[in-house]
């Protein structure tokens, strides 16, 4: 058989892990040849691949980023473009393709599927947002950046007496800021689930340092909103993409908070860093389950569905129930983050 893997959509931490348990398993288990399309969706309509073979995946575990690259192209949004992929794998001769991506390539991935195409997604995003797994793979991978980089704003606050606003990806979940915010201990944690009241914000903190401390952390998903009729009125800027604009709620909140509360406040923005750089030995182990049960999924016949973690057990889900749906973070686990600040 001849297999097709693409990755779309942003960068994170353990795509090539992914691929190269697609390559070895498609080579090695069943005598597959294995090409990967560049840039996502874009090299799918244009014909843009190359060979992939285990040779060229040697070494490759430890390395963040993607050997096939990756672009926001959405072939489902392109006029003609879902034709085009068709037509490339057709003329290709493609049996059977490999998905990697978040809602956006996994969402086209649907549409490929119900052509005729055989297709299988692999969840990916730091944002762990996917509907109908537990993690999906960067995510890992970027609490745990987002994590140390709490820890180490800590000492400088105390040393300080300033307030720290950490501004991290989430656009429109706050998986990122509750982790890492739970996990780092910080004071405030501010998420797209929950609108926030700064003066509530301000109160809480302005309490904080006149009862027992000297410093405040502050974790900020980048999608956190004013909770409408409050005080604050702020309009997330986005770019001509339609992603957030960093930077935008963690400026606005950090001179929020200095004015009303009269602390000395730094704004610290982590934006791609969570994105890169080697993935942890999670990410590299859910990738490579993924990516072996994405092949054996593919000679068991099965097609339009998606590789899932579901109580530590790989699992498969429809794409048709999963795609362009959204996991929030749960009512429980916000309670928790809630609950220790």
């Amino acid at each position: 058989m001849r297999v097709g893997v693409l990755t779309g959509g942003g960068d994170c931490p353990g795509l090539n892990a992914a691929i190269r348990a697609v390559v070895k398993r498609a080579e090695l288990e069943y005598g597959d040849s294995v090409i990967g399309f560049k840039n996502g969706w874009r090299g799918a309509a244009e014909g843009d691949f190359m060979p992939l073979t285990r040779s060229q995946l040697r070494n490759m575990l430890p390395s963040g980023g993607t050997i096939l690259g990756t672009a926001r192209f959405h072939p489902s949004r392109k006029d003609g473009s879902l034709e085009r992929v068709a037509r490339v794998l057709e003329a290709e001769r493609v049996e059977a393709l490999v998905c990697i991506g978040g809602d956006g390539t996994l969402k086209a991935a649907n549409r490929v599927s119900q052509s005729g195409v055989k297709v299988v997604g692999i969840p990916k995003t730091i944002d762990n947002d996917v509907v109908g797994t537990e993690l999906s793979i960067g995510f890992h991978t970027g609490v745990s950046i987002a994590t140390e980089a709490i820890d180490r704003l800590h000492t400088t606050a105390e040393s300080h007496n300033r307030i720290m606003v950490v501004e991290v990806m989430g656009h429109h979940a706050g998986w990122i800021a509750v982790g890492a915010g739970i996990a780092g201990g910080a004071d405030v944690i501010l998420i797209p689930e929950v609108p926030f009241d700064i003066d509530e914000v301000a109160d809480h903190l302005s309490h904080r340092h006149r009862s027992h401390a000297n410093f405040s952390i502050v974790a900020v998903a980048e999608g956190a909103v004013p909770a409408p009729g409050t005080s604050m009125d702020f309009s997330t800027p986005m770019d001509s993409h339609g992603s957030i604009i960093a930077g935008s709620i963690g400026s606005r909140i950090g001179a929020e908070i200095a004015s009303r509360t009269g602390f000395e406040t730094r704004v610290t923005v982590l934006g791609h860093v969570q994105r890169g750089g080697t993935p942890t030995a999670s990410d590299r182990i859910l990738g490579s389950r993924f990516g072996v049960a994405a092949v054996d999924a593919i000679h068991a016949g099965r097609s339009g569905v998606m590789t899932a973690l579901e109580t530590e057990k790989i699992a498969l889900v429809p794409l048709k129930d999963i795609a362009g749906k959204l996991k929030t973070v749960p009512d429980d686990l916000i309670a928790v983050a809630q609950g220790l600040v």
